[in-house]
Order: structure tokens, then C-alpha cells, then sequence
């Protein structure tokens, strides 16, 4: 998401360098610059002439601080601008009521709103520690509710059942009383979309709403509709009384206005963003954090999270005595290190969050993704065990065999090796001088170049 606007940005506070000061002339074409790149992301107008505007009279004449220069005062006022536009800061779902907590989930047909609902139980199970219930009332589409049914099974929650005869209204009263009855801390309410917002519709949806009295009233929308996810929010926040936005399908939006335009044109946060299909690809909506990503200055802390949330604790330890013991890291360890990159949602998702990378140019970028892991392991799982224990037992004929059983070349095993081997070498660097021989050994790697081998083919 936001590519083409990091860019284009990057290039416009580029042409600042060396200015003394901000004026309003200097700064006309930069901001001209910065609206074009705004209105091309897909931002709503009355967005783009708000921010433009607020940018303007925060930036000209503005005087420069002694540490920085002209465009890195106008990438903090940006990044102030655009921070303010989405919503400030996160805001967490409010489930402080009785058990259970209500939670309704409202939105066209296609948005991604059954799925949306398992991310949203999973996260609110795993992260919150909440016991949760999920239901389906609606009874219209085919399958919505084995399909919410399966998701549920898949994110270990509790479902209750329904079916296409039943009254959406008698669902939901029936699914909050089984809910109290087994101490369920959260219900989530899925409901009926439309492909478009009619009568229908919004009123089965405002009887819903009026039965149960939900504490939270959440809003799906597919950000890849750019500007219509703005539109459709704001006439649904109308008829509903909604807490709450949460954007689907953000991998696939390249542009990103719709989260740039949302809380401005409904007035209501965006609370979680979602990507990809994994029942994991759910974050909470940081708009500080969303900002610095859109300036190429990345996004650290949500990095931590990720690595807390997505690394096996036990297998880490585990490596880690095994590494202190002096014992010696071999594929295995490697393949292990592999598959929690992935299951951290592959490089291009750890990439995107780091400081600088949208400032690689494309060629870099563009090889930037998982299916060179994907190759690796491959490689490493057409390895007996013992050669996987003893790499060094892989000779020619041994290579030959191995890249058949992968379907790759005996060049693409050996580049596996050599990266195995810089791998290993920083390991028993760290075993022989603890964490300070670590880091030498990686200061030393940045500085000759050797990190920015590793994906290389």
C-alpha cells in the first residue's frame, strides 16, 4: 500500500535539499507535487484540499531548525498532517460492559466481512484473551454460514449454529443468550451484505442493531474501491450509528486512499486494517505508525509486535542454548529460521515496516518476496537428514541429487550453502563471544556489503 505516493513524495522533499528556508515559492511546487501524488492514491478531494492546505500554513515560512534540513521539516509537517487526517492515534474496540460484549459487523457483499470476522475473533482470542462466540445471521447468501462456521473451527472460537430459514433477529437474541449461558466474554454478529446499498438492506440491518444494542458497530470495507470505501462508510454511518471502520484487503491496494479518506469523510476511526487471507492478517489501525510508512521512514514498533506475536518463543529458546552450548546451527535450524519469516507474513510484509526501503529502487524491491524462501526450504527438505545435520557431507553428486528432488540447479544449492555458511558463521560468533562477537560480526557484514547478498540470486 501507499507505493506510488511514498514515492513520489520522496522525490518531491528530494528537490528541497539545500534550501535555507521554506517559503511560500519554494514550497508552491512541492505542494502542487504532493497533491497530484494525493489525488492519483485515489484520496478524496475534500481530503486533499483540507491536507494541502493545513501542510501550507504549518509549513511556509516555517523556520529551520539547525539539524535539519528544509525537507525533513516538511516531512515532519506531512507526517503531522497526515497522522491528524487519519484519526491521530489507535483506537481500541471498547468492550467495557457486561458479558457478553456485542460487537456487529455491517458491510456490502464482497468486502471480505465473514473472513474479517474470524481475523477479528482470532486477534480478540490470542491478544486480548477474551473467550469469544461467533454467529452468522446472514440467510441469504449460499454457504455464508458453513463458511463462518469452518473459520471458526479454524481460529478455535466458539460457533453458534443457524440456518437460511431462520429470522436474523431470532438468531441473534438466541445467539446472546447462549453466549451469557456460557460465559462467552465477546459475541461477534455477522450480517447480510448486499452488492450495493438499498432499502432492504439498511432496514433489516437498523432492526438488527435496535434488537441487540451492540457496544461496538463495525463497518467492513474492501480498500481497494479507493474513494467508494470512503462514500459507502459515510452512507452507512448515516443509517447506523457505526463505532468504527475496519479496511479489508489493504495488500491489494497499491494507491491507499481509502485510508487516508475514511475518518475524514465519516468522522469514525479505522480500527483494524486487514491483508491477505490468513486468519493472522488482522492489525490494529495505528495512524502515526501508517504515516511514517507512507514517508518511507518505516515502521518499527509494529515490526516488534509482529516478531512477539509470530516467532516461536520455544524453538527460539531452544536455538539459543543450543548456539551458547557451542553446538553447531545446521540446516535445520536454518529451515527453522526460514518458516518463521514467513509465517511473520514474508519479507515483503517485514520490508515494508523497515526505515529506507522505499527509497531501493525497483529492481531491489521487485526481488523482495517470498518465493526465494519458499526455494530455499525446498532445498533444504530435499536433504536427508544427515545432510542436514553435516552440510558439509553435500558433495557433487550429493548437490545434484538434491537440486533434482527440488526441481532447482546444482548453482541454486550451491548459493544455499554459501548463504548457510555466512549464516553459521554469525552463529559461532556468538557462541565463542557471546552477543559482542555477534554484533561485531554483523557490523562488520553491513559494512563490506555481505547483508545485501542474502536474498541476491
Amino acid at each position: 500500500m501507499f507505493e506510488s505516493l511514498s514515492q513520489r513524495l520522496s522525490t518531491t522533499i528530494e528537490k528541497l535539499r539545500g534550501r535555507a528556508r521554506l517559503t511560500e515559492e519554494n514550497i508552491r511546487d512541492a505542494l502542487r507535487d504532493v497533491r497530484i501524488a494525493l489525488l492519483e492514491a485515489d484520496v478524496a478531494l475534500p481530503v486533499v484540499q483540507a491536507l494541502i492546505q493545513r501542510v501550507k500554513v504549518r509549513a511556509v515560512g516555517q523556520d529551520i531548525l539547525k539539524s535539519l534540513t528544509p525537507g525533513q521539516a516538511l516531512v515532519k509537517v506531512v507526517r503531522d498532517e497526515l497522522t491528524a487526517v487519519m484519526g491521530s492515534v489507535n483506537t481500541d474496540l471498547n468492550l467495557n460492559c457486561p458479558a457478553p460484549a456485542v460487537v456487529l459487523m455491517a458491510g456490502l457483499q464482497g468486502a471480505g466481512k465473514t473472513t474479517t470476522v474470524a481475523k477479528l475473533a482470532r486477534f480478540l482470542r490470542e491478544r486480548k484473551k477474551k473467550k469469544v462466540m461467533v454467529v452468522s445471521c446472514d440467510v441469504y447468501r449460499p454457504a455464508a454460514i458453513e463458511q463462518l462456521q469452518t473459520l471458526a473451527e479454524q481460529v478455535e472460537v466458539l460457533f453458534f449454529p443457524s440456518t437460511g430459514e431462520q429470522d436474523p433477529v431470532a438468531i441473534a437474541h438466541a445467539a446472546i443468550d447462549a453466549a451469557r449461558k456460557q460465559y462467552v466474554d465477546v459475541l461477534l454478529i455477522d450480517t447480510a451484505g448486499r452488492l450495493a446499498i438499498d432499502a432492504a438492506m439498511m432496514a433489516e440491518i437498523k432492526a438488527l442493531h435496535a434488537a441487540v444494542n451492540p457496544i461496538e458497530t463495525l463497518f467492513v470495507v474492501d480498500a481497494m474501491t479507493g474513494q467508494d470505501a470512503a462514500n459507502t462508510a459515510k452512507a452507512f454511518s448515516e443509517a447506523l450509528p457505526l463505532t468504527g471502520v475496519i479496511l479489508t484487503k489493504t495488500d491489494g491496494d497499491a494507491r491507499g486512499g481509502a485510508a487516508l479518506s475514511v475518518r475524514y469523510i465519516t468522522g469514525r476511526p479505522i480500527k483494524f486494517i486487514g491483508s491477505g487471507e490468513k486468519p493472522d492478517a488482522l492489525e490494529p489501525f495505528h495512524p502515526d505508525r501508517l504515516a511514517q510508512r507512507i514517508l518511507g521512514m518505516g515502521d518499527v514498533l509494529s515490526l516488534v509486535e509482529q516478531v512477539e506475536q509470530s516467532v516461536d518463543k520455544e524453538k527460539a529458546q531452544k536455538l539459543a542454548e543450543k548456539i551458547v552450548k557451542g553446538k553447531r546451527f545446521d540446516m535445520n535450524d536454518m529451515r527453522d529460521q526460514l518458516q518463521q519469516m514467513l509465517s511473520m507474513g514474508g519479507l515483503a510484509s517485514l520490508m515494508d515496516k523497515l526505515p529506507g526501503v522505499g527509497n531501493l529502487p525497483d529492481k531491489v524491491k521487485s526481488q523482495i518476496n517470498d518465493k526465494e524462501v519458499h526455494r530455499m526450504i525446498a532445498v533444504i527438505n530435499s536433504m536427508t537428514k544427515k545432510e542436514r545435520r553435516h552440510p558439509d557431507l553435500l558433495n557433487g553428486s550429493r548437490k545434484v541429487r538434491v537440486a533434482k528432488g527440488s526441481g532447482m540447479q546444482p548453482q541454486d544449492v550451491n548459493k544455499l550453502l554459501k548463504q548457510y555458511q555466512q549464516m553459521e558463521k554469525m552463529m559461532s560468533k556468538l557462541s565463542s563471544g557471546g552477543i559482542k562477537g555477534l554484533m561485531r560480526q554483523m557490523k562488520g557484514a553491513m559494512g563490506g556489503g555481505a547483508g545485501g547478498n542474502f536474498m541476491q540470486r
